[in-house]
């Protein structure tokens, strides 16, 4: 597996990603059936201008509550409130939420790599983004990749960041090893490989958290499987129902 970091200039609000990215391939890479491009979510956000003014922002009681209780801005809590669809609760400078089902720190709003003052949201439609960047890819350069849209999150009792996916399209996220044997003949029971949020993780490592300015990462030979089914449902493979999660009761 090879991967191939992209360089773009810096994204304003609502420049015409899509045309970005297809210059910024064309001049710097050959696509080829099976590569898998994987794009964060931040650039899509500023292509939708899903900026935040935090100064225009009203806290709400509740916000004033939780910014007092985990050290944050009132203004900065209550945008997590509007975007969260649960909070379950937090450290200092961070709050743990539920948003589209999944486990993510404030909501996904973020004020890394947003101008000063402004905090950047999720894009509202990360499924649609999947299904359009992987289809207009198709349209320009005559090959099926995947496509994963990716965000920064973290993992229960570990330090740091990796990456995770917020949406595929184009291709199997998940590879199911259920009944294969082991070195010993022995059938696996409950392993299912999570290619998807593996191959954000290992894209995350090249894209950066600073100033690279490497949004765009191309995978190449990463043996996926390829399909046509919608980016909502191969999305929808990658979360286990809560009574099905090994991390329910901590």
């Amino acid at each position: 597996m090879h991967l191939f970091p992209l360089k773009f200039p810096l994204i304003k609000p609502k420049d015409d990603i899509l045309e970005i990215l297809v210059d910024t391939l064309k001049r710097k890479i050959v696509l080829q059936n099976g590569d898998v491009v994987v794009i964060t979510s931040k650039i899509l956000a500023l292509s939708e201008n899903r900026l935040i003014d935090l100064n225009k922002v009203r806290p709400s009681k509740e916000a004033k509550v939780l910014a007092k209780k985990y050290s944050m801005s009132p203004a900065f809590c209550e945008v997590i409130i509007r975007e969260t669809d649960k909070i379950i609760g937090g450290v200092p400078k961070a709050i743990l939420t539920l948003k589209n089902n999944i486990l993510i720190a404030n909501g996904g709003v973020d004020q890394s790599n947003a101008p000063r003052g402004f905090v950047i949201l999720w894009p509202k439609k990360v499924y649609t983004w999947a299904d359009r960047i992987r289809k207009y890819i198709k349209q320009k350069f005559k090959v099926n990749v995947g496509v994963i849209v990716r965000d920064s999150n973290c993992h229960p009792l570990r330090r740091g960041t990796f990456g995770v996916a917020l949406a595929i399209a184009g291709f199997e996220g998940v590879r199911d090893v259920r009944k294969r044997l082991d070195l010993y003949g022995k059938k696996f029971i409950i392993t299912q490989e999570n290619v998807a949020d593996n191959l954000a993780s290992a894209a995350t490592l090249v894209m950066g958290e600073t100033t690279e300015k490497v949004p765009v990462v191309v995978v190449k030979n990463a043996l996926v499987r390829l399909s046509n089914r919608s980016s909502r449902y191969l999305t929808k493979q990658l979360i286990v129902p809560r009574k099905g999660c090994l991390f329910k009761d901590y």
